[in-house]
């Protein structure tokens, strides 16, 4: 019995480090920085000077299912429309942060 407590309480640490690392992998500050050297020139404050309706506000996100991780590094990686891809300019790291940082931001209402 108190073979297999220990082995679950293993198992869970494991789960519980494991979960919190990737929880905690983005770096808001480093995507702030991305953000603002390539996107806020079209994206200043949520917002699109291209396509106006498209915005990073939090209800247009949802509304046109850009609201995860996945949707916008997809899109910021290879462009769509009249955005362009970043995928060969910006590493996946740095990628992945922008989309957490305009999230975050979208969250807050930028």
């Amino acid at each position: 019995m108190k073979k297999t407590l220990s082995v679950l309480f293993t198992a869970f640490s494991f789960f519980v480090i494991g979960f919190t690392q990737v929880a905690f992998a983005a770096d808001l500050d480093n995507g702030e920085k991305v953000f603002s050297a390539n996107c806020a020139a079209c994206h200043a404050g949520g917002n699109n000077a291209i396509m106006p309706d498209k915005t990073l506000k939090k209800d247009v996100l949802e509304a046109n299912s850009m609201n995860s991780i996945d949707a916008i590094t997809y899109q910021v990686k290879n462009g769509k429309n009249a955005m362009p891809a970043f995928g060969g300019r910006l590493v996946d790291e740095d990628i992945e942060d922008a989309a957490n940082y305009v999230l975050s931001q979208s969250e807050k209402g930028w």
